[in-house]
């Protein structure tokens, strides 16, 4: 391991990625911790006092700006905009064909959906950082417990306002642009990294909580954490490969060989996204409690949508994570337009006609796998939530959210790192040999 290490560093084009990538990402953190201006240190306070459980919106919120939200720092938002912007930019694709005309497009098409992403996050940083700002001013920010309140002082001018939702768009525009810059110049998905950085800062503190709870708790939540960590390593790396078989053609004046490939269908196509959805539409209900002024609404809100305690919260979550798995599956892979481009390529599964019956083959599959992948899901999901229920613990260092979203990013990161180590004679970091 450590002369694979070592192999990282001995590469310059190599090492200079991995030295940008860290600049930007201490740049990163840098702008986490400086509040924005006009506020009141002591609602901040209160308000990091009262975020300590990581649950619900808030910590999900805090948890992809890595603290930034609790310290009202300047990359408050976080990389939530952009997140929601390209999620909602692939759920267009399906209903408007102009934006599915420019996704097949190929480069051309991307830049233009990658534009129209840029602009939709400005619009949603605008949207956000006004209504944080108001939940600021009105104590309705966080989740269950005491309100917090007095973040913006006592009789808060339209100005400050103002600021705040300038600043802190503006450093949602700029976390943006520092991704970009790691996808670019750069090694990894810039996106993913700066959450991943986001993630790993927050791990010492809820470390901490944790043993200064009890020492034998800590070690046994860390045995969880870590068979967690296994098993999610484990069914990341599974797929289904579908063989496709392409028949000889003539291209021009060339004749095309046949070969034999496959399609690599993975067990969690979704990835993290499920739970992102599943935990906004939870959050919906203590939205409306919060601005209507209905006594039984609070009340049922209070009792079984933020209390995590409640089943009706456990089951309710179990079940949107399930839904939204096969939801998003089936965006993320659509098995009819697959089956035409695969019949427009001159290729085939064996056994299997062309056109419909490929489709349909995909579909079943599709489904099949969807299943395993979305109970795993689900599992990983609400693992975290009877944890910090039932043990007592007030911060879980091993969320389901932040495990699957940190060894995703390390996977991928480190297959790209191996990719680099080969093309320049040396061993794989995962092979963990010496160079030749």
């Amino acid at each position: 391991m450590l002369h694979s290490l070592l192999n990282m560093f001995r590469v310059p084009d190599l090492r200079k990625k991995i030295l940008f990538v860290l600049f930007i990402i201490a740049i990163y953190r840098l702008g986490s911790h400086i509040p924005v201006p006009g506020i009141s240190i002591e609602g901040v306070r209160n308000l990091q006092e009262q975020a300590k459980t990581g649950s619900g919106i808030l910590g999900l919120l805090n948890l992809f700006s890595g603290g930034a939200l609790t310290n009202v720092a300047i990359f408050a938002l976080g990389i939530m905009p952009n997140i929601t912007a390209s999620i909602i930019m692939q759920l267009l694709q399906v209903v408007i064909p102009k934006l599915e005309q420019w996704r097949d497009e190929g480069e051309l098409g991307q830049k233009k959906l990658t534009q129209a992403t840029r602009y939709l996050t400005l619009v949603l940083a605008l949207i956000q950082s006004a209504g944080l700002a108001y939940l600021l001013s009105t104590g309705q920010l966080g989740q269950g417990g005491p309100q917090v309140g007095g973040i913006l002082g006592p009789d808060p001018a339209l100005w400050r306002y103002g600021l705040i939702v300038v600043t802190m768009t503006t450093g949602t525009v700029l976390i943006m642009w520092l991704g970009e810059l790691i996808t670019q110049r750069g090694i990894g998905n810039g996106m993913s990294l700066l959450i991943f950085a986001s993630i790993l800062s927050q791990l010492p503190s809820q470390f901490a909580a944790v043993f200064q709870s009890s020492t034998a708790l800590g070690v046994t939540l860390c045995l969880i954490g870590l068979g967690m960590i296994v098993g999610i390593v484990f069914i990341e790396s599974g797929e289904r490969r579908i063989q496709v078989q392409f028949a000889k053609r003539i291209v021009g004046r060339r004749m095309t060989s046949g070969g034999s490939t496959y399609i690599p269908l993975k067990v969690n196509t979704g990835g993290v996204i499920p739970i992102i959805f599943a935990s906004s539409v939870l959050y919906i209900p203590t939205l409306f409690a919060s601005a209507l002024p209905w006594a039984w609404l609070q009340t049922f809100v209070n009792d079984y949508i933020t209390n995590q305690k409640s089943w009706f919260y456990v089951a309710t979550y179990f079940l949107l994570v399930i839904g939204f798995s096969y939801f998003y599956n089936m965006i993320q892979f659509d098995p009819y337009r697959n089956a035409e481009f695969l019949k427009k390529q001159g290729g085939y599964i064996p056994g299997v006609r062309p056109g419909k019956q490929t489709a349909e083959y995909f579909h079943r599959i599709l489904n099949r796998l969807t299943l395993p992948g979305a109970l795993y899901l689900a599992a990983i999901a609400i693992l975290p939530v009877l944890v910090l229920a039932f043990s007592g613990v007030q911060a879980f260092p091993f969320g389901g959210t932040s495990m699957l979203i940190a060894v995703g990013v390390a996977l991928e990161t480190m297959k790209q790192v191996d990719s680099q180590l080969m093309m320049r004679n040396y061993e794989g970091f995962l092979a963990g040999s010496r160079p030749k």
